[in-house]
């Protein structure tokens, strides 16, 4: 995977007469955010989630999108004006021992819902009490027209006692009505912390929708279109339609002996934005008009 951040140098916009770097970070609106059908599926998910109170897991590699699904929920629901409350833990640190850093426990959650909640409330001294209270203070949100939802990022170095810990707040009602939404976010390896057959957390694995970011393969040509556009360029006068299946291959990975059916493409946003930006930058420097197949199988 590229890692390496590659920055579109001046030279490169000035030569793609582009008046600033397309595959910057920076989204100021809902149109800077590219919505292909796999991430329309998981914004969604989300927002039935933090309106209904479901629970659910969004996974994905690193720099795959997670966190803009995330700010993306976060602005929509300012954006409409939705009555729903959002409860995000801090997570500075967090790992799923005590020996690698500090992990995030039930009562640290319940306090930060307490604190959202209220946040001039005296926490109870008893963890029944606490849990009382907690409950009590949904319960009069609730019926106060709100609903509630519980982000964690970085998800996957929760430890398992705390995903099983998540049902319990799952299971707070008021009548009929589930007075807590609890999305997690993070990499593959929260997955596989809620495999159906790992049976420390079957009954968590029963109740989470598990969805995950697919790479941008088959959406690849839409997603540079988007990112060019949105600086006021078009992509067919920087790529050749050649670049887009050199994009695939480069960013496809085997393992060695392994059989066709068995790579792993790491088409994601990010590693896609550096691979494009170094190829920009090369073509640039030897004053090539567009990027073709080489050029990309040059980027490393």
């Amino acid at each position: 995977m590229l890692l390496q951040n590659e920055t579109l140098t001046p030279a490169a916009r000035k030569h793609f007469s582009l008046f600033r770097n397309p595959f910057s970070d920076d989204i100021n609106s809902r149109d800077d955010v590219f919505l292909s059908p796999d991430i329309r599926l998981c914004r969604e998910l989300l927002w039935d989630v933090a309106k209904n109170g479901g629970f659910c897991a969004l996974v994905g590699e690193s720099g795959s999108g997670k966190t803009t699904i995330r700010e993306e929920l976060l602005e929509r629901i300012r954006r409409e004006g939705a009555p729903v409350i959002v409860i995000e833990p801090y997570i500075l640190a967090m790992e799923d021992n005590d020996v690698k850093g500090k992990t995030l426990k039930s009562a640290q959650i319940a306090e930060t819902i307490i604190s959202a909640l209220d946040p001039s409330a005296s926490l109870k001294r008893t963890p029944h009490a606490r849990f009382k209270q907690l409950h009590d203070l949904l319960k009069a949100s609730y019926k106060s027209g709100n609903t509630h939802v519980l982000i964690i990022e970085e998800a996957h170095s929760l430890p398992v006692a705390t995903l099983k810990h998540l049902k319990r707040f799952r299971e707070l009602k008021d009548g009929y009505a589930r007075l807590l939404g609890v999305v997690l976010i993070g990499q593959p390896e929260l997955k596989i912390k809620l495999s159906a057959h790992n049976p420390e957390v079957r009954e968590v694995v029963q109740r989470c929708e598990v969805v995950e970011l697919e790479p941008l393969d088959r959406h690849l040509v839409e997603y540079v279109a988007h990112k060019i556009a949105r600086v006021g360029g078009r992509a067919e006068d920087i790529f050749e339609p050649e670049a887009f299946d050199a994009i695939r291959t480069k960013l496809t990975r085997t393992v060695r002996g392994g059989k066709a059916v068995d790579a792993i493409s790491i088409c994601y946003p990010l590693v896609v934005n550096n691979l494009l930006a170094r190829a920009m930058n090369i073509a640039a420097d030897i004053a090539a008009v567009k990027i073709n197949a080489d050029l990309i199988m040059e980027a490393v």
